[in-house]
């Protein structure tokens, strides 16, 4: 009945009429994290609108997060996508609720950090390190850097959630999470490849819970920085 609640004030406040404009899939998901829409829009008053793609892009992913006119725009990419649920696959299917919630958290937490007017900010006291010259920095590994950062402040925020939310479920969430996370031996590291932070959280435990849900993942965030390459 909660979920229910929770499921129907989305769709309200993302201005979407009812639940039959959307698929069964996009339910599903939508549904699996309303607990994080809901901490997101009313508690922590965040801009998220939540938007369907009509038809997929061949290289989208099911769900990711753009910022448009100061808003957070959370983009599910699923109709038309054959590989929409590939992420899930080999998850339990009692299980795959709580990765599709540990998704929805991850990008709030960038959202939050957008919001926060942080985005591609390194925290005080942390700096690039010096650089020969401006020309020898290539724009495109900067930006790799940059990006890679922020997924691993995300991750980090949806370990968080599910250490408060879903305590007896953490390990598995975070093995799962690890896996996604895991590089090919093949390919060449890239924008998330954030396992420098998740191995940070092997357990619940290294989150302080008496601290507010993104102070919880900064104080990890920072551990990790001090370990990049």
């Amino acid at each position: 009945m909660i979920k229910r609640a929770l499921f129907l004030l989305l769709l309200s406040s993302a201005g979407l009429a009812s639940a039959a404009q959307l698929t069964d899939m996009e339910t599903r998901w939508l549904t699996a994290g309303s607990a994080v829409l809901a901490y997101a829009k009313q508690e922590l008053k965040l801009p998220v609108d939540i938007t369907v793609q009509p038809q997929a892009r061949a290289n989208d992913v099911p769900l990711a997060l753009g910022f448009q006119d100061g808003r957070c725009k959370l983009v599910l990419s699923m109709r038309g996508n054959p590989k929409a649920e590939d992420i899930l696959a080999g998850v339990p299917a009692d299980q795959q609720p709580l990765m599709i919630e540990a998704m929805i958290a991850h990008e709030i937490g960038h959202c939050w950090r957008y919001a926060q007017g942080v985005w591609h900010v390194l925290p005080a006291g942390f700096e690039e390190r010096a650089q020969a010259s401006l020309e020898q920095v290539e724009a495109q590994a900067q930006a790799l850097r940059e990006t890679r950062r922020e997924e691993g402040f995300a991750d980090l925020v949806a370990l968080a959630w599910t250490q408060q939310r879903h305590p007896q479920q953490y390990g598995a969430v975070a093995a799962w999470m690890r896996q996604v996370r895991q590089p090919s031996p093949s390919v060449v590291a890239g924008s998330h490849s954030t396992l420098a932070w998740l191995q940070l959280a092997p357990t619940g435990a290294v989150f302080d819970r008496g601290q507010p849900l993104f102070e919880q993942a900064a104080g990890l965030w920072r551990q990790g920085l001090l370990q990049e390459d």
